[in-house]
């Protein structure tokens, strides 16, 4: 049995993203907004995606647009003040992910004692964002050095909106990155957030790799969701989530999850599971 089973407690589970509003220094940030504030809209979607069923919660900065790849330190503090204020309401396993900055994101694991954490931990890409470089040694010996060894960490290896400047298949890049780092899971996405992801790619990795859990990362809907974990462990969803499945409002603002979506996509897994 792969881990993920055991953590979340049913096969093929479904993590739902929590996405933070734009926080204190983010480009998004209206002067004068309280982290109260920021807390209990995050608390609003919490309720909604636990009493919607989902298995797991990955809290992220989604907001914090253009993304750092060395973050300030105000985001991930604001981040874990959030998640301070949720934690007792917390009824499932929870994962952080400071978006783009993986040495934040295990600072931010070990403050608020996630289970998991997701990002772009090794790899060479280029986007919008310019170049950049993941030194998955140096992450590797923090989470060490922070006693994180229980910590299951989900790779990203083709990130979304970014290209790899690695020219290998995917699969082969997945099995090295698993022989010399030994990721807990894989994510597999497609070229944005909210977009498809070909099942074949997932079938590709996962085949090559058997024994580590692999996510369809991007693009699950209720009349997809049954493709993607025929070939795939487990998937995040963020986008569909939300109201009217958009990512933000016509003023670049966060959108509220909607609890009904929520249970009519889970409706959907349990159908899944039931043929399993």
């Amino acid at each position: 049995m792969l881990w993920i089973e055991t953590m979340f407690q049913v096969k093929k589970p479904i993590i739902a993203m929590l996405h933070l509003d734009a926080l204190p220094g983010d480009p998004r940030f209206r002067r004068g907004t309280r982290m109260d504030e920021i807390a209990a809209h995050a608390r609003d979607d919490l309720r909604a995606l636990q009493d919607g069923g989902v298995d797991g919660v990955l809290f992220s900065n989604e907001f914090s647009l253009p993304y750092q790849r060395q973050m300030d330190m105000v985001t991930p503090a604001a981040m874990a003040y959030v998640i301070g204020a949720l934690r007792d309401e917390l009824r499932v396993p929870f994962g952080v992910d400071a978006i783009s900055d993986g040495a934040a994101t295990l600072e931010l694991a070990a403050a608020v004692g996630a289970d998991f954490v997701r990002g772009t931990f090794s790899g060479v890409y280029v986007g919008d964002g310019g170049f950049y470089n993941n030194d998955f040694s140096a992450l590797l010996r923090r989470k060490a050095a922070l006693g994180l060894g229980d910590l299951k960490m989900l790779y990203f290896i083709n990130p979304e909106s970014d290209r790899s400047m690695d020219t290998r298949p995917l699969a082969e890049i997945a099995a090295s990155t698993i022989f010399k780092a030994h990721p807990d899971g894989l994510c597999i996405s497609a070229n944005a957030a909210g977009q498809d992801v070909d099942e074949a790619l997932i079938a590709s990795v996962k085949e090559r790799n058997p024994e580590v859990a692999v996510l369809c990362n991007t693009g699950c809907r209720p009349d997809t969701i049954a493709r993607k974990l025929s070939v795939g462990d487990a998937a995040v969803v963020g986008t569909y989530f939300k109201a009217d499945g958009r990512l933000e409002n016509e003023h670049g603002e966060n959108v509220r999850v909607d609890v009904a979506r929520v249970k009519t996509f889970m409706e959907a897994v349990c159908a899944v599971r039931k043929t399993l």
